[in-house]
């Protein structure tokens, strides 16, 4: 099911409300759902290899810790950083300044640019997220909160 962007992401707290949260597709609603935003974002970095790194290890003990918790929202909330800190970190890899186009309404691409210190950013984030995606414990919770939730 598609992210919901009708709830009132500024009186909602998705910790009190688990049943309002929908996962959606890849990162989507990663910077509306409150209070996680304001727990991780502070953490997501990913301008070195070196910062994200620590970025990436502190989100993930954050997962763990929500795991632990039983707090699925808060597990999928961390996943969303670590899969954007690889995409962020990946465009920023591939195009100077981040940006993949030139003339976005014409469609024009800027020149790839490869910068090898945002590449292994990217890197370090794809680890965390390939190890969440292959945890059995958060499919089990993703296909019960859709389940349960839409």
């Amino acid at each position: 099911m598609a992210f919901d962007y009708e709830i009132d992401f500024k009186t909602t707290d998705f910790r009190k409300e688990p049943e309002k949260y929908r996962v959606g597709r890849g990162e989507q609603g990663v910077l509306l759902v409150e209070p996680y935003k304001g727990e991780i974002l502070p953490h997501w970095r990913f301008k070195t290899p070196e910062i994200a790194k620590e970025s990436s290890e502190k989100i993930y003990a954050m997962y763990l810790a929500y795991k632990e918790a039983g707090d699925f929202v808060g597990m999928d909330m961390a996943r969303k950083f670590i899969q954007m800190g690889h995409t962020r970190a990946r465009r920023y890899a591939n195009y100077p300044g981040g940006r993949k186009y030139k003339d976005k309404e014409k469609g024009e691409l800027n020149e790839r640019d490869i910068d090898p210190e945002k590449a292994k950013s990217a890197e370090i984030f794809q680890e965390k997220w390939d190890l969440i995606r292959a945890d059995e414990d958060y499919l089990k919770l993703k296909k019960a909160h859709q389940k349960a939730y839409g």
